[in-house]
């Protein structure tokens, strides 16, 4: 019993890992999270909106790039991106850092686009025909009505997205990060390796909490907030009392 919370409750190794986790390892994690995300969301609109055009040239692209990111795992991805660009010789894409963004956006931007096309078709089909008799074009319609609307009904799932996301940053260690580009997983790992005790991983292991356990109640809070808001305004007022004699009258 005291070998396995030895191996596991170190406080003298978790100390010791503690800095470089907070300072460069969780830096780092979360540059790797936020640019693939905005990239990602970039590439996942442009998806959702040729998904949703009524040519089958742009949906057909736009499905078979959703199906292949969404249906090849993680690790794999990374994997071959990785090693893709780095055997394509790109001057500008040399870094490891830079190519785990382009491979986790890819890899985002696919199901953030399913999220996106979701949110936009749940929008009332209304909304478009008042724009158009108003005298906006497709285009206009798109960009100023209903795509905000959509995208404002999708951000729990946007949140959640992003938590993934999060979770998925510790694989580029595949790509051979530098020591100063080592995110939180590797950080970790490589601590854990050098020691031959688990508690470095169990140190990162509550960095990871500190990130996501917040963002978890940050989604149900938008989502208890969207739909106290979509909420009709009859439901949420008292009812009122109806006299039986005017009732009978």
């Amino acid at each position: 019993m005291n070998a396995l919370l030895h191996n596991f409750f170190d406080w003298q190794l978790i100390g010791q890992v503690l800095p470089d986790l907070l300072t460069y390892g969780l830096r780092n994690t979360l540059v790797l999270a936020v640019s693939s995300a905005l990239l990602g969301s970039v590439i996942g609109m442009v998806l959702a909106i040729m998904g949703l055009s009524h040519r089958w040239w742009l949906r057909l692209p736009a499905r078979v790039y959703t199906d292949l990111f969404r249906g090849l795992p993680a690790a794999l991805t990374i994997l071959i991106v990785g090693e893709g660009v780095f055997s394509a010789q790109i001057s500008w894409l040399t870094s490891p850092y830079p190519v785990a963004v382009l491979a986790m956006s890819l890899m985002s931007g696919a199901y953030i686009g399913e999220i996106f096309r979701s949110g936009i078709q749940s929008v009332d089909k209304g909304q478009g025909e008042a724009c158009r008799a108003l005298g906006l074009t497709h285009g206009q319609s798109l960009r100023l009505v209903v795509v905000p609307q959509g995208v404002r009904r999708v951000l729990p799932a946007m949140v959640n997205q992003f938590i993934a996301i999060i979770k998925d940053s510790s694989l580029v260690y595949f790509l051979g990060l530098v020591t100063s580009q080592r995110e939180l997983f590797r950080i970790g790992q490589d601590d854990s390796m050098t020691t031959g005790n688990l508690s470095p991983l169990l140190a990162t292991g509550l960095c990871y909490l500190l990130l996501t356990v917040p963002l978890t109640h940050l989604v149900n809070y938008i989502d208890r907030r969207l739909r106290e808001g979509s909420r009709p305004a009859a439901a949420v007022q008292e009812p009122s009392l109806v006299d039986p004699k005017e009732a009978l009258a």
